[in-house]
């Protein structure tokens, strides 16, 4: 499958590495955020599935992931993040005007893009958030909470090992040693990535209200990785416009499982009723 990767500069002044999946007579497009430690490399297999059901994909790696320069896991803030998603509906826009268009993200993603359309609410069709860090299976301490403000304060950029345990990605051991000998994949996190996004898991593990955009939420019911439970409550407190899908037995990466076939075609096919496309 034909993929178009280039360079652009967001308002930071950071050179942000972007891919496109280029889709002739597309009848949507998604926009794809990855997760944490990782690349949009890694969707290549989710956006060729789109393809197939005629539906175009664009991507780009997050500051301090894949090719985008930068120290590996540092961001500047959940703020400038969200202007990248800004930058990504754009370029969008301009490759596929005036069809729909989705905004999906995985694990950090799922953060990212619920962050985005609750704070900016941006003129999209539809939300897709996949194991999206709304909470964690094991929360931080007030201490390490109050410990992470001051030193954002002080030494923003130093970055530890995120501690994401692999095994806990996928029931598939083929996608957790592709995972391992990925030379893009990185296991850094920065304080000021870590204390931010803490903070955007925080407003939506407590929001209440009406998401401005059908939205569907995914999460195997076996992640370790970011909480099931999280997710669930999230759509119970805000039922209007949620669907809800948990998948028993699978684990962080629902679109790397065995069983991926079954999670991508449930998307696809909730993505075509809520646009009226076939």
């Amino acid at each position: 499958m034909q993929t178009i990767d280039f360079q652009k500069v967001n308002k930071a002044g950071i050179s942000i590495h972007f891919r496109h999946w280029p889709l002739q007579g597309a009848k949507a497009v998604v926009c794809l955020v990855h997760g944490l430690g990782e690349h949009i490399g890694r969707y290549d297999h989710v956006a060729k599935y789109l393809s197939a059901h005629g539906i175009a994909s664009v991507g780009f790696d997050h500051q301090g992931h894949g090719r985008t320069v930068g120290k590996r896991g540092h961001t500047l803030g959940l703020e400038s993040m969200l202007d990248d998603v800004d930058n990504l509906l754009e370029m969008a826009g301009m490759e596929y005007p005036e069809i729909p268009v989705f905004l999906y993200g995985h694990s950090m993603g799922g953060n990212v893009v619920l962050n985005y359309v609750l704070r900016r609410n941006p003129a999209i069709t539809g939300l897709i958030a996949t194991g999206p860090w709304i909470r964690l299976p094991k929360q931080p301490s007030k201490v390490l909470v109050v410990f992470a403000q001051a030193m954002n304060l002080v030494w923003h950029n130093l970055t530890q090992n995120n501690g994401l345990d692999v095994n806990g990605l996928s029931n598939d051991p083929a996608v957790i040693e592709a995972y391992l000998n990925d030379p893009l994949v990185h296991n850094r996190i920065s304080v000021r990535t870590g204390y931010e996004l803490l903070g955007g898991a925080k407003f939506l593990d407590v929001f209440t209200g009406t998401m401005p955009c059908p939205t569907l939420l995914m999460h195997g019911g076996d992640d370790p990785l970011t909480s099931p439970a999280g997710t669930e409550d999230f759509a119970k407190r805000n039922p209007e416009n949620v669907t809800w899908k948990k998948w028993h037995g699978l684990k962080h990466e629902i679109h790397n499982e065995p069983q991926q076939g079954e999670v991508l075609a449930f998307l696809v096919n909730w993505m075509k009723r809520t646009c009226r496309i076939s």
